[in-house]
């Protein structure tokens, strides 16, 4: 069974990510297909890329970086629950995917966006950046809107359908992530 990371991408004071990230892994711990873990980017303390090295030469030397990588490298896939601001991801988000490289590198990502727009647009941007760090985006996301999934813009209240939207990305999620850690397995044959 593959291993999930239900990632909370926003670390402001009020913030709704937290809400609509408990509501998915509620969904999620229903399934019997995947293990899934809620991973708080607010718990690691990342402060802005800090490391001397580029993270693809893999030299991490500050324990903060040490710790989100070892936490990274446990799982096979991840559902990145993001805020839209201007347009594109949290600047937390980015910064904790810019801390690693190859932790990433052959595994698969989900996407829950919301915002004005259903953080549509925050999942473009994260779809960009996935290519690079070499992971695997499904198409299927869910597009949360503040206008119709929350009340007052604060508190989160889901239309009904979004539970299936959730289950329809994990269902390419964990295809995926399945099909990744078998392409990591047979890597780690050919290098030994």
């Amino acid at each position: 069974m593959i291993r999930i990371a239900i990632i909370i991408g926003s670390t402001r004071p009020n913030r709704v990510g937290e809400s609509v990230a408990h509501w998915a892994y509620d969904i999620a711990r229903q399934r019997k297909d995947a293990e899934f873990e809620l991973l708080d980017i607010r718990d690691f303390n990342l402060p802005l890329r800090d490391e001397p090295v580029p993270p693809a030469m893999g030299q991490y030397s500050k324990p903060h970086t040490k710790k989100w990588a070892m936490k990274i490298d446990s799982f096979d896939a991840f559902v990145f629950v993001t805020p839209e601001y201007n347009h594109g991801t949290s600047g937390a988000l980015k910064n904790a995917l810019d801390f690693l490289y190859e932790e990433w590198n052959n595994k698969a990502a989900g996407f829950i966006g919301y915002g004005s727009a259903g953080g549509t647009r925050a999942v473009e941007s994260l779809r960009l950046v996935m290519g690079e760090l070499q992971i695997a985006d499904v198409r299927n996301q869910v597009a949360l809107s503040l206008y119709t999934d929350f009340e007052d813009m604060t508190v989160f209240k889901p239309h009904p359908r979004n539970e299936e939207a959730v289950n329809k990305m994990l269902d390419q999620l964990i295809a995926w992530g399945s099909a990744l850690k078998a392409v990591r397995n047979q890597s780690q044959l050919v290098t030994a």
